[in-house]
């Protein structure tokens, strides 16, 4: 079969490296009937051991060659191809208890991620290949540079745990930036959440806009209606050393208040 030449225009970085293959598989923990859709198989460096450890494996591939060689290259018994851009498949079709697995194109990493958590309440855990610094936001705590709106937002859906690095010599082409893999668990449906998704949303984005500056600022729509002593947050504070949960509770009381998102 024909050498594929990886396509920038799809954020192709082919992962080669054996022992990051074995990493990911042993951290993945399969059972045979567990509900697998692996997202970008690529040259099915993944999707090999993941077939062989799966009674069925789910496969979710935008470029058409590659959907080709898989199809040649894999029994329609044992390998079911969705030849897709990912951010319009709807992942309900497989149902409950999905596990979604993926070395993801990082120039899509951040909307697929959001993309994504409009099915957490369907998914069992996902574990992704990004780019080391979106990893690093992801995770982040508040107080630390990395803390943004992408933390708080996922933070809000699930708990996340860098498991490790992978260096750029690990893919084909190598990438210029390290790689790092998250695992991703849904929380539970009586987790905190904000009553008014969408204003708790538009909090959350309007504070990170301009990070530097302070919640006085950011929020001066609704300053006067927050009452600060009760969600401990002083006005003079910066989006970065704010909890996911008083982010809530800041949405919550203007929502008593009669805001809406």
């Amino acid at each position: 079969m024909a050498k594929h030449e990886a396509r920038k225009r799809f954020g192709q970085n082919f992962l080669h490296d054996l022992s990051v293959i074995d990493d990911i598989v042993r951290a993945l923990d399969l059972q045979r009937d567990d509900k697998v859709v692996e997202i970008g198989p690529g040259l099915a460096a993944l999707t090999r051991p993941l077939s062989e450890r799966l009674d069925h494996l789910n496969v979710i591939e935008l470029d058409r060659d590659l959907a080709h060689r898989l199809r040649n290259s894999f029994s329609p018994k044992k390998l079911s191809i969705t030849e897709a851009d990912v951010l319009t498949v709807d992942f309900a079709q497989w149902g409950e208890g999905l596990r979604i697995v993926g070395n993801l194109p990082y120039n899509i990493s951040s909307p697929l991620l959001f993309h994504l958590a409009s099915f957490a309440h369907l998914v069992k855990d996902q574990h992704f290949m990004l780019q080391r610094e979106v990893v690093d936001r992801m995770v982040a705590k508040p107080g630390s540079s990395d803390y943004s709106r992408l933390s708080v937002m996922l933070q809000s859906r699930y708990r996340m745990f860098k498991l490790f690095d992978v260096s750029p010599e690990a893919f084909d082409p190598a990438p210029k930036v390290v790689s790092s893999i998250v695992r991703m668990r849904p929380l539970p449906e009586d987790r905190p959440q904000a009553k008014d998704v969408a204003l708790f949303e538009q909090l959350v984005a309007s504070s990170f806009a301009q990070r530097r500056k302070m919640l006085r600022g950011s929020w001066s729509k609704w300053v006067a209606l927050i009452p600060w002593d009760d969600v401990g947050i002083e006005p003079t504070a910066r989006p970065g050393d704010v909890s996911v949960q008083q982010f809530i509770a800041v949405a919550d009381a203007l929502t008593a208040q009669g805001v809406t998102g």
